[in-house]
């Protein structure tokens, strides 16, 4: 079994790099790793075959690579359909075909988008902003972080409401403020929890209590 040291990531905006780059220190104190931003959906697909193509010539065996891109709304099974078909062209192995720790990338769906994760951890939240409304994830809108609808815009009303970003949500800032506190073993996304679930299976160590979930592809 390899022993796996670094980790690639692929996002679409620097807000989800802010975000990664404060919680992944946390996940994984003894592993490297490098996030890199797109401007965008549409940017990250645009480039996505000419970069893995690139990772195919250089990826050693001790990396593996994540694709994340946001559902926004979108058909979650074409998306990953989309991601899966770019990596088998650049003959990358990915999780859903790769048995085992066979894989070298592995494609992610983050539903709604980031702020899904947030309201998974409203604890997080309420931590980095104190003014917010601890009982808020007990209201049936905000039970199931994936379902919620517009979700970074809810975000950004919910803080307006409390005091918080007036002029406007600055998304790097809230990231960074959210990751700080970010507790994975109490997530109830479960855009979060698939996402966890393949970094660690990525390192070979063991979920977090209370994060484990159904394997997926």
């Amino acid at each position: 079994m390899t022993n796996v040291q670094h980790l690639e990531l692929l996002v679409e905006e620097r807000s989800m790099k802010a975000f990664l780059d404060v919680l992944l220190p946390r996940l994984l104190p003894d592993r490297t790793f490098l996030v890199h931003a797109f401007e965008g959906k549409q940017d990250l697909l645009k480039n996505l075959l000419p970069r893995l193509q690139t990772y195919e010539k250089w990826l050693p065996s001790d990396c593996r690579l994540f694709v994340m891109i946001d559902q926004n709304g979108g058909d979650c099974r074409k998306l990953k359909a989309q991601l899966e078909e770019a990596a088998q062209e650049s003959r990358l192995v990915t999780r859903t075909r790769g048995v085992g720790f066979s894989w070298q990338v592995v494609n992610r769906i983050v539903i709604q988008e980031l702020e899904a994760w947030y309201f998974g951890d409203w604890e997080a939240v309420c931590t980095a902003y104190p003014r917010l409304n601890p009982g808020l994830s007990r209201q049936a809108r905000y039970r199931d972080p994936d379902s919620i609808q517009g979700t970074w815009e809810a975000f950004e009303q919910i803080l307006r409401r409390s005091g918080y970003f007036k002029n406007g949500l600055r998304k790097i800032e809230a990231a960074q403020a959210v990751a700080t506190h970010f507790d994975p073993a109490r997530n109830r996304s479960p855009s979060f929890k698939i996402f966890l679930e393949a970094v660690y299976e990525a390192v070979a160590q063991p979920l977090p209590d209370g994060a484990a979930i159904p394997c997926l592809g």
